[in-house]
């Protein structure tokens, strides 16, 4: 005699349903600010930058940027909700 197996509903989890990006108009934004290096090999370099149109629009954030980037340079967002983490810089000593 077989016994019959209960397979778990997985639509009935406790955990929040995740909130769609909204990636469909890119944004403009300022670099003001140039934080630091970052990435295994220094590659990536970390920014300031205001945001100039969209629904946030005047907010500063933190961004991780590939490639050349100066201050004042303009740089195109695809999504302005999720923001940077800071640099870990040198570890609460203060010189």
């Amino acid at each position: 005699m077989a016994k019959e197996q209960r397979i778990k509903d997985k639509t009935t989890t406790n955990a929040a349903p995740r909130e769609k990006i909204n990636t469909a108009v890119p944004v403009i934004a300022v670099v003001e600010e140039i934080v630091g290096r970052t990435g295994a090999r220094g590659e990536i370099t970390q920014i300031k930058c205001k945001l100039l149109e969209g629904r946030d629009e005047g907010k500063s954030m933190r961004r991780n940027v590939k490639g050349p980037v100066r201050i004042g340079d303009l740089i195109t967002l695809r999504e302005t909700e999720i923001e940077a983490r800071r640099i870990r810089g040198s570890f609460g000593r203060s010189v």
